[in-house]
């Protein structure tokens, strides 16, 4: 026959194993939810930390692309100032071999040309260059200004009849569009 305190020891340690073992496996099951919880935060700080870093890239191109429009871009506003100027050297160059004749040039007129030259000169060295449309192009509505429209016998609709000021551009942004005339004579 079975001793029945042995009976009792052995089912108490039964019960005490199976308590640990309940006990282990709560604690595993408690660390594999921390695991868990742990490589969630680690790709959520990764996810971020990537977001951080393209954000930072975006902001470094984005402040070299304004660094660089502004170096390129900086004089628009001087540029489209001195504009008249060159307007009224034109002008007044044009005036005064007009009312010279075919006589030798004046020292005026020859300083007005200097001046002129060396304004283009400065236009060149920080970008500005000139829209010079000739008599008979195709009007380009990029580049150029419709002061007004004519019937013009000879020529197709759309093309420049008369140049009234020269364009100017920036680099690769118009400054000023070129005025001029379109002929509106239709296409026969």
């Amino acid at each position: 026959m079975a001793d029945p305190k042995k009976e009792d020891f052995l089912d108490d340690i039964e019960t005490a194993e199976a308590e640990a073992y309940a006990d282990d496996m709560a604690e595993i099951d408690d660390e594999a939810m921390e695991l868990d919880s742990l490589r969630a935060e680690r790709d959520e700080l990764k996810d971020r930390f990537m977001r951080a870093l393209a954000d930072a890239d975006n902001a470094r191109k984005r402040a070299d692309r304004d660094r660089r429009e502004a170096q390129q871009y900086g004089g628009t506003r001087i540029a489209r100032d001195l504009l008249p100027v060159y307007d009224n050297l034109h002008r007044a160059l044009a005036a005064a071999k007009e009312e010279q004749g075919d006589g030798p040039a004046s020292p005026i007129v020859e300083g007005v040309e200097l001046t002129l030259r060396e304004l283009m000169k400065v236009f060149e060295r920080h970008g500005v260059t000139r829209i010079t449309p000739e008599v008979g192009e195709k009007f380009d509505p990029k580049t150029h200004e419709a002061m007004f429209e004519a019937p013009v016998p000879g020529t197709k609709a759309g093309d420049i009849i008369q140049v009234s000021t020269e364009g100017f551009m920036l680099y690769d942004r118009l400054l000023r569009p070129a005025q001029v005339g379109v002929s509106s004579t239709p296409a026969s």
